[in-house]
């Protein structure tokens, strides 16, 4: 199987070049070809000539898409929508990273893939445009929608919740926002598996279990064997560009059909935090 990773430099990018195997991988970062440009996409994709394209490329920085959304859908909406149409151009098929961010936070219960987009802020609003665009031109499409991605290589809350009790005896975390940490190599994996299952379609793929920002802070100090405590506190401490979801916890059932599931996040941090000492 020939494949093309387009966000190969990024966090989940690194991931998936390091864990796919058996398959001729080629991974593309920003400086190799820029999803905003028509002709560098459609010039990699033509050179590649690939049977699966993983678009992992993306305007991630939640904050900064609210405060320049004109990137934001440069990037998440409209670069994502040129991958798209190289891919329907080329035969390819494709795979699409999106986000529990798509959604608005109002449900108690794990979101469905059925579930009405409905964001409230920009890099979500980015991404629902996205899936909307890429599902018109790509009817096979698989659209993976993950959440609280972490990992080694890149920024993401462990590391900055590490780096901040390396000098604090003390940190605030919120506690009023619930989600599903995930690990980026344990997603490369469900991604890769996904691919070669021929899988179409809306999938949400996070590891298992939920947690609020606060929890998984404990969690990450007491396996990091720090002595820096955790205070739980509320959103409204934290004033931010962008609006979060509420509560973004993506349900199980579209993985499993799949016959793919996913290990606990608290199991993930053991490989992490050895990761990211060794990086």
């Amino acid at each position: 199987m020939q494949v093309l990773i387009f966000g190969a430099t990024g966090m989940l990018g690194k991931a998936l070049t390091q864990r796919w195997s058996g398959d001729e991988v080629i991974g593309l970062g920003s400086s190799d070809a820029d999803i905003r440009s028509l002709e560098q996409v459609h010039g990699a994709v033509k050179q590649a000539k690939p049977d699966w394209i993983v678009l992992a490329a993306a305007y991630t920085d939640v904050d900064g898409c609210e405060i320049n959304p004109t990137l934001a859908a440069s990037v998440n909406t409209q670069g994502a929508i040129i991958v798209a149409n190289a891919a329907a151009e080329a035969g390819a098929r494709m795979l699409f990273v999106s986000t529990d961010y798509v959604f608005d936070g109002k449900s108690t219960s794990p979101y469905e893939v059925s579930e009405e987009r409905n964001p409230i802020n920009v890099y979500g609003k980015s991404k629902a445009d996205a899936e909307v665009g890429m599902v018109g031109i790509l009817p096979d499409c698989c659209i993976v929608r993950t959440s609280w991605l972490f990992g080694p290589g890149g920024k993401c809350f462990p590391d900055t919740i590490l780096k901040l009790a390396a000098s604090r005896s003390e940190i605030d975390v919120v506690n009023d926002q619930r989600g599903c940490p995930t690990y980026t190599f344990d997603l490369a994996d469900a991604i890769i598996k996904l691919c070669r299952s021929n899988a179409r379609g809306f999938i949400h793929c996070t590891n298992a279990g939920e947690c609020t920002w606060y929890d998984f802070a404990s969690e990450i100090l007491r396996q990091a064997g720090s002595a820096t405590k955790v205070r739980p506190t509320a959103s409204d401490r934290f004033v931010r560009p962008a609006e979060r979801p509420k509560y973004s916890v993506l349900s199980p059932a579209s993985l499993t059909g799949y016959g793919i599931t996913m290990r606990s996040w608290q199991q993930t941090l053991p490989d992490y935090l050895q990761q990211r000492s060794t990086a």
